[in-house]
């Protein structure tokens, strides 16, 4: 069986919308994008190169706007997360069951979200890693399927922007795994989620 767990740049505010570009996101008018790679040092790339960009095996779980975006941009601009988002699999969620999906091992969801990335988990395999997706982390902590959360706080309050926690939302009880501070102020806190229950 394996775990799902989400990697993201967060806000100390909980803005996850748009941190690697200007152009990246700005749905509902959002001007802020761009505000994550100033203060992304080599500390912080080396724990997302062990924990979510490493190829061998990994599996992602992308909401479809991400794919588009992160296969689109590296794909286009090339860089150190090219080699390793081709290589692993990768399965998308789309409302659209019609989705075209442009890059290698791409895997479509669509229709019962829920229940199909139920029977991934229990699947033999890595573990599924999601990164921006803000909706579908929502829904899967709703439904109890996020094992750990990865996150990378940086210091700042955007004040605007989608977070990636609802005013509305379900009660998440987490376990601290590790905490590391970094040169550029960046707090690299790593979660565990607890459950009262094993998953279904």
């Amino acid at each position: 069986m394996s775990s799902i767990y989400v990697a993201n740049h967060i806000s100390l505010d909980g803005v996850i919308q748009g941190p690697g570009r200007a152009e990246e996101d700005t749905r509902g008018g959002f001007t802020l994008g761009g505000w994550a790679p100033g203060a992304v040092n080599d500390e912080v790339a080396a724990v997302l190169g062990e924990r979510v960009v490493q190829a061998g095996g990994m599996r992602l779980l992308l909401g479809r706007r991400s794919y588009d975006d992160m296969l689109g941009h590296w794909n286009v601009e090339g860089g150190p997360f090219k080699e390793g988002l081709n290589s692993a699999q990768k399965y998308v969620v789309s409302h659209d069951p019609e989705t075209v999906l442009a890059w290698p091992d791409s895997t479509l969801i669509s229709g019962s979200v829920v229940e199909s990335i139920r029977a991934l988990t229990r699947e033999p395999g890595a573990d599924l890693c999601i990164m921006g997706s803000g909706e579908l982390v929502r829904t899967l902590l709703e439904h109890g399927l996020i094992d750990e959360l990865l996150l990378f706080v940086h210091p700042l309050v955007l004040g605007q922007g989608q977070r990636l926690f609802p005013d509305r939302g379900p009660e998440v009880h987490l376990r601290q795994l590790r905490t590391q501070g970094t040169s550029t102020g960046i707090t690299i806190a790593h979660y565990l989620v607890e459950r009262d229950t094993a998953r279904d």
